[in-house]
């Protein structure tokens, strides 16, 4: 009986050998094949890691940096990109008093209405206003930007991450990485190139490795050196303006991002008392039972 069971063991393991050898000669003779024909990753390059100043379970937001960021969406990004969700009474976050805020909007002109005759007018914003649309809808944004319309901002700092797989997600959950967004727009307002040899641009395309859905998008570069004036001494290069503009986005997606973490490290303390409270308890009743 033992002579039988070890000979099927055997024949078995000949077979699926026969079997993975088959298998991996097919897959050879297909290799080449698949080379040709399989889709490209996106992006190119990963997002290169920045340091922030709202990283980690402690992290804040730089005021400063903020304040910079709306200048630079202000004088060189709301020419095409909106912000709808984001509203002006929401900027006293940055540091900005009421009075100031309300100057701010009034900087704007929104649609309002309809009137008493039944029409829509413009009217001088107000903070309780959101910041207005350079574009009538999206078909006219997609019209006046080569056939693809600018993205919403409002969210853009949460919405664009890049997937960093295994394993480094895990490494990502003890150091509480939530900075994707921002390294992804820094590294692709950084990132444009010109085209590697071989690589061919569509007509109106702008190669840019970090680039999440192809190799080239069809926004130009938008920041360049001394374009945006800081009175506050900043240097005023690219890499610094999208850092900026960056850092503003995130707090666009997030702006209680600083009060959720300081819930959380107080969460934590919590559990950590409670825990060690229960011990103390389980320790006292058990300590005159017999185990």
């Amino acid at each position: 009986m033992k002579k039988l069971v070890t000979s099927l063991v055997s024949l078995a393991f000949l077979a699926g050998m026969g079997v993975a050898s088959a298998v991996a000669q097919e897959n050879h003779a297909a290799a080449p094949a698949a080379e040709h024909s399989e889709t490209p990753h996106f992006p190119i390059n990963h997002p290169k890691e920045t340091d922030w100043s709202f990283a980690g379970p402690f992290g804040h937001y730089d005021k400063g940096q903020l304040q910079r960021g709306l200048k630079i969406y202000t004088e060189v990004c709301s020419a095409c990109h909106s912000m709808r969700l984001v509203s002006f009474r929401t900027l006293e976050g940055l540091g900005y008093s009421e009075a100031q805020v309300k100057a701010f909007a009034a900087n704007y002109k929104v649609q309002d209405g309809p009137n008493d005759e039944g029409e829509m007018f413009e009217r001088t914003a107000v903070p309780s206003d959101y910041f207005p649309s350079p574009f009538p809808n999206t078909q006219a944004a997609a019209a006046a930007n080569n056939g693809a319309a600018p993205p919403d901002m409002s969210l853009l700092a949460k919405a664009r991450g890049v997937t960093r797989g295994f394993p480094q997600f895990i490494f990502d959950m003890f150091t509480q990485y939530q900075q994707g967004g921002p390294d992804y727009i820094h590294s692709l307002l950084t990132g444009y190139q010109e085209p590697p040899a071989g690589v061919q641009v569509p007509p109106g395309g702008h190669y840019n490795p970090y680039f999440s859905a192809a190799a080239s998008l069809a926004m130009a570069p938008p920041l360049s050196a001394d374009q945006v004036t800081y009175e506050d001494g900043t240097p005023q290069t690219v890499d610094q303006y999208a850092k900026d503009i960056s850092a503003f986005l995130m707090w666009a997606a997030e702006p209680h991002l600083e009060e959720r973490k300081r819930t959380g490290f107080m969460v934590m303390i919590f559990l950590l008392i409670f825990t060690g409270l229960i011990y103390l308890t389980k320790k006292s009743v058990y300590a005159s039972k017999e185990h």
